[in-house]
């Protein structure tokens, strides 16, 4: 106490209250400080001892993947993953981590091929040294490709992320190639609920990294899916489950809809092509049905974008990337996909399919040519009016320029009205 007493004399309380905060600031900062340190992956200098790795490749027609354990060093800037590899061990020199395999352009032309070179444990002194060796997990794969698409997004990357990621509980680290900054800010949260490490840029590493166990390649079953019968077993439900818990969605089913609100419709604003030409009526027609409608462009955050569909309990629009968000809507939900004259055999299997493995109630309906802006620009008798298939079959290019990039409908009110009269009765208390 006289120590103290003779220690409060020599300031003034002004000075004694400074001092107290300054304190408490730098005891704030150790703690932040520790605790960051906590959070980064464990790593130690190069260690004289190799692990002869062990490789098994997992492969279906969507993606190859492979699952590495032991001494694995990636040269980041060189595209190249070493090993230290017996005789016995498969003979895999290349993996584009990337699930869309049989796309040659894209594979070629958007995402890196990975070499891996096999050394003998003799040959160790040709083994990089390790310049960081780490005791976390990692998972390597492209953000290239079709990134960009929203459909994409989810179907290429993050669907196939959370299959190869999930079961380490976020103690992973993420070595991303074919970087694209857009991609990583638009699903940050995503990441960070995956993983609680920062993602690698590894194509602009220059120093080699080190690990015990290495995917390279995602997990991929089907367009905007999972097969609970594949490997990891997960489902769409657990997927949707894991995006709520992620951007914090509060509606988990429609039952918790008060009943005496109207049921609210989600008409999904297109500008630039496949868009509704009478919007305006078509959203009277739903309101004159009992839905309480908006009609909105989807380009804001995936933040704003999670939390406004979440809202809705039905969601239309015709066949496009857009209808991805159709899994931030509340379990039991409906979608309403409206098909371009023509694109039957292209639309269905992208969002129809799915749906039912969402928990969602599916409903379409299909344009007939009289609704269609194709009509007049082609001669009577074209195959573009006669036989859609005959022109699905000269493929995805001329396809994709005759019924997605050059059609706008204008919808029969009369029968568009049938199909939302089935999903109010889905829908209503």
């Amino acid at each position: 106490m006289a120590h103290y007493s003779l220690f409060s004399r020599s300031f003034s309380k002004e000075e004694l209250k400074n001092l107290r905060f300054g304190a408490l600031f730098i005891c704030f900062i150790l703690a932040f400080s520790f605790l960051t340190f906590l959070n980064q992956p464990f790593f130690r200098p190069d260690s004289t001892q190799i692990v002869i790795s062990s490789i098994h490749k997992f492969s279906n027609s969507r993606t190859d993947v492979l699952e590495i354990t032991g001494d694995i060093r990636i040269a980041g800037n060189s595209s190249t993953i070493f090993l230290s590899s017996t005789p016995q061990s498969p003979n895999i020199t290349s993996i584009n981590p990337y699930p869309r395999k049989e796309d040659n352009f894209i594979m070629k032309n958007y995402v890196t091929l990975w070499k891996i070179n096999h050394h003998n444990i003799s040959e160790q002194n040709k083994l990089p040294k390790c310049h960081r060796r780490f005791d976390v997990p990692a998972v390597l794969f492209s953000s290239g490709g079709y990134t960009g698409n929203h459909f994409h997004d989810f179907t290429d990357t993050i669907i196939p992320l959370y299959l190869t990621a999930r079961q380490f509980n976020r103690t992973v680290i993420f070595l991303i190639t074919d970087k694209r900054t857009v991609w990583l800010q638009k699903y940050k949260l995503v990441l960070a609920s995956l993983s609680n490490y920062d993602t690698i840029d590894i194509d602009k590493e220059n120093r080699v990294l080190c690990f015990g166990r290495m995917i390279v390649g995602l997990r991929s079953h089907k367009e905007l899916g999972i097969d609970p019968l594949q490997p990891p077993h997960y489902s769409m439900i657990q997927f949707r489950r894991f995006l709520r818990t992620t951007y914090s969605l509060h509606r988990h089913s429609i039952n918790i809809r008060t009943c005496n609100n109207r049921p609210r419709m989600l008409i999904i604003s297109r500008k630039d092509n496949r868009f509704i030409i009478n919007e305006d009526e078509v959203a009277d027609k739903a309101r004159d049905l009992g839905f309480d409608v908006v009609v909105q462009e989807m380009g804001s955050t995936m933040l704003d974008t999670a939390k406004q569909v979440n809202l809705f309990d039905v969601m239309v629009g015709v066949h496009g990337a857009g209808l991805t968000n159709m899994l931030f809507l509340p379990e039991n939900g409906v979608i309403i996909q409206i098909i371009p004259f023509g694109a039957d055999l292209w639309a269905k299997p992208y969002f129809g399919m799915t749906a039912k493995d969402m928990g969602l109630r599916y409903l379409e309906y299909g344009v007939s040519l009289n609704e269609s802006s194709l009509l007049g620009k082609y001669p009577v008798e074209s195959e573009v009016y006669r036989d859609p298939d005959a022109i699905f079959k000269k493929g995805f290019v001329e396809f994709h320029s005759v019924y997605l990039n050059n059609q706008d409908v204008n919808l029969d009110l009369d029968r568009l009205s049938v199909t939302f009269v089935k999903a109010f009765e889905l829908v209503r208390c």
